[in-house]
């Protein structure tokens, strides 16, 4: 487990994934190798597992954000593999969560538009041969942006 260094090294890292070991240091109150062999531990333990940019969905273009339910007709290994392998192609769907309860997979979803949701949730999602039923929210305003995980 990490110790409270490792925490704030990773709490630090969350809020700015550029902080060289000089500037890791200077927060950590120790030498940059150390908060460098601190970091490359971390990372090589899988504490840290990868670097990423923030990009703004609608700066780019990307006006409609909408978590999608999906629940399946039919549970078997390799209906779940083939919906699993369709989310993993279709670029607009960034995360995916399998679920308890009522909806079996819960898809998180940036698209043009309008049209273009109803595209993906129409002609990709519902002919699915093991898609039972899709149900989606669109999202009108996120007011709590994704947050670093709390340590």
């Amino acid at each position: 487990m990490p110790d409270e260094i490792d925490r704030r090294l990773l709490a630090a890292l969350q809020g700015d994934a550029h902080l060289t070991a000089q500037a890791l240091g200077e927060i950590l109150n120790l030498s940059p190798s150390q908060a460098g062999r601190r970091r490359q531990r971390l990372e090589a333990e899988g504490y840290i597992t990868h670097y990423a940019a923030r990009l703004d969905a609608e700066t780019l273009g990307l006006k409609v954000q909408a978590f999608v339910q999906v629940q399946l007709g039919t549970h078997g290994p390799t209906q779940a593999a083939e919906f699993a392998r369709l989310v993993e192609l279709r670029p607009e769907i960034v995360s995916a969560w399998t679920l308890t309860g009522e909806a079996d997979y819960l898809l998180r979803v940036y698209c043009t538009d309008l049209r273009a949701l109803h595209r993906l949730v129409h002609e990709v999602l519902l002919p699915h041969p093991a898609v039972a039923r899709v149900q989606s929210q669109i999202v009108m305003d996120q007011f709590k942006r994704d947050a670093p995980l709390p340590l």
